[in-house]
C-alpha cells in the first residue's frame, strides 16, 4: 500500500482517522517494526525485496543514559536515530537494526524500545498496569521528598550489597583458609619431625653409612698402611726406616758439601709427616668398631630424609627453605586480622541502616499515597464515576534498591464491582 512515507508528528496529542482500510494500522505497525517488532513478509512491497524504516525521537535523560551504559555516540542534534532494514529472501524475512548508526541486536532494541513508546490495543495490558510502572508514579507524584529519599535508599542498598559480597567472599575464601591451615600443619608437623637443620647432613650420613658398613675392611687396610708408613711385622723395613737412613746419609754429605742441605731438610719433614701418618692410621684402625645398631639408624635416617627430598625437595636445602617458607606462610594465616565475626557485624550494621531508610520512604510513600487516593477520587467522579474507589496498597517485601515496598493501585470504577487487591484493567469505556 505504501511506497515511501515520510510523517512528522507534533508535540502533544496526534490523532489519526480513518475508514477501515484507510492504513492507519500501518503508521503504528511501522512504529512497532522500527523499535524491534515482529516482522513477516507482508511487511514488504507486493514486488520488492527489501523495505526500510527509520523513525527520530527526541533524547531525554533515561535515554541518553541508556545510550551511554551502551557506548553509543549521541547526536549533535539532540536526538536518536533508530533504523531498521529488512529483506526478503523467498518468504524468510531477515533484518538488521540500528540505533544513531551503531548495529544493535533485537534484545538491546527491545530496552531501548521501553524508553521511546509503549504500543497498545485494546485489552493489552498496558505501563499503568505494571507494578514496577505505579511505584514511580507514586514517587513521582510524592516529589522530591521521595526522590532524595530512594537516593539514600540506592546508597544504602549499595553498601549492604557490597558487605555481603565481601562476607560471602571471605566465607568461601576462610573455608580454604582453614583447609590451607590443615594442609601446612600437617607439612609442619612432618618436617619438624624429621628436624632438618643441616643442608650437609645427608651428605655426612651417607659417609658415615659407607663407613660402617665396611668397618672390617677398613681396620685391614688401614692396618696395612700402617705397617708399610711406620712398622713392618715381617722385619721389612717400613717407608719411616727408610727415610731415616736416607736422613743419616744426607745428613753425612752436608758435611762436604752444604748444597745438599735443603734436600735433607725435605726428607726430615717427610719422615716426620710419614711418621704422623703412621700414627693416625694406627689410631683410625684402633677406632674402628662394628656398630650394626648405628647402622640401622644411619640407614633409617638416610631413608627419612631422601623421602622428605622427593616431597619437598629435591635437595635438602630446599626442603629446609621450604619448611621456612611454610612457617612463614602459617604465621601469617593465624594473624589475620579481619575475622568473620568482625565482617558479619559490619553486614549487620549496613542491613539494619537499609532498613531504617527503607521504613522512612514507606513513611512517606504512605502519605503521598493518601494524598494521590484523594486527589484521583476527586477528578475522576465528574465523569458519572459517583462510587469509584481508588486505593494506592503499599505492602512490606524484601528490601531493594527501590525500598521495601510492593506497591499496587486498585481502582473499583463503579459500585457492586469487587474489590480485588490486584492490578486490573480498566473498560475501554473508562
Amino acid at each position: 500500500m505504501v511506497d515511501r512515507l515520510t510523517l512528522q508528528f507534533s508535540q502533544g496529542l496526534n490523532v489519526l482517522t480513518g475508514e477501515t482500510g484507510a492504513g492507519k494500522s500501518i503508521i503504528l505497525d511501522a512504529i512497532d517494526v522500527v523499535l524491534g517488532g515482529k516482522v513477516n513478509n507482508r511487511l514488504i512491497r507486493q514486488g520488492t525485496q527489501q523495505a526500510s524504516l527509520e523513525a527520530t525521537f527526541e533524547e531525554d535523560e533515561r535515554v541518553l543514559a541508556w545510550l551511554q551504559q551502551q557506548e553509543i555516540d549521541t547526536l549533535d542534534d539532540g536526538t536518536v536515530v533508530c533504523l531498521r532494514e529488512l529483506s526478503l529472501t523467498g518468504t524468510t524475512v531477515r533484518s538488521r537494526s540500528r540505533i544513531n548508526g551503531v548495529l544493535v541486536n533485537l534484545q538491546l532494541m527491545g530496552q531501548f524500545r521501553h524508553l521511546l513508546v509503549e504500543i497498545t490495543a485494546q485489552g493489552q495490558t498496558v505501563q499503568l498496569m505494571d507494578a514496577t510502572r505505579q511505584r514511580e508514579l507514586l514517587d513521582l507524584y510524592g516529589g522530591n521528598t521521595i526522590l532524595k529519599q530512594r537516593k539514600l535508599v540506592e546508597s544504602a542498598y549499595e553498601n549492604w550489597k557490597k558487605a555481603e559480597k565481601i562476607l560471602d567472599k571471605r566465607k568461601k575464601s576462610e573455608q580454604e583458609r582453614l583447609q590451607r591451615l590443615d594442609l601446612l600443619e600437617y607439612q609442619i608437623k612432618e618436617l619438624d619431625e624429621a628436624q632438618l637443620n643441616d643442608p650437609d647432613e645427608l651428605q655426612q650420613l651417607e659417609q658415615e653409612r659407607d663407613r660402617l658398613s665396611h668397618v672390617v675392611e677398613l681396620q685391614k687396610l688401614s692396618y696395612q698402611t700402617y705397617q708399610l708408613l711406620y712398622q713392618d711385622d715381617n722385619g721389612e723395613p717400613a717407608i719411616a726406616d727408610r727415610l731415616g737412613e736416607a736422613e743419616m746419609l744426607l745428613t753425612n754429605m752436608t758435611d762436604y758439601d752444604t748444597e745438599i742441605e735443603p734436600l735433607l731438610e725435605m726428607v726430615k719433614s717427610a719422615l716426620t709427616q710419614v711418621v704422623e701418618a703412621g700414627k693416625e692410621i694406627n689410631g683410625y684402625g684402633d677406632r674402628l668398631e662394628a656398630d650394626p645398631q648405628r647402622l640401622t639408624e644411619v640407614e633409617e635416617r638416610i631413608n627419612l630424609i631422601k623421602r622428605i627430598c622427593r616431597k619437598y625437595g629435591p635437595d635438602l636445602a630446599d626442603a629446609i627453605s621450604f619448611y621456612q617458607k611454610l612457617s612463614a606462610e602459617l604465621e601469617e594465616l593465624n594473624d589475620d586480622e579481619q575475622s568473620i565475626e568482625k565482617l558479619e557485624k559490619e553486614y549487620n550494621l549496613a542491613e539494619e541502616e537499609l532498613r531504617n531508610i527503607c521504613q522512612e520512604l514507606t513513611l512517606l510513600r504512605q502519605k503521598a499515597a493518601t494524598k494521590l487516593e484523594k486527589q484521583l477520587v476527586k477528578e475522576l467522579k465528574p465523569l458519572a464515576m459517583d462510587k469509584v474507589v481508588f486505593v494506592c496498597q503499599i505492602t512490606p517485601c524484601n528490601p531493594s534498591i527501590n525500598g521495601s515496598d510492593q506497591i499496587i493501585f486498585i481502582l473499583v470504577p463503579t459500585q457492586g464491582k469487587k474489590y480485588n487487591p490486584y492490578p486490573v484493567p480498566l473498560l475501554e469505556g473508562k
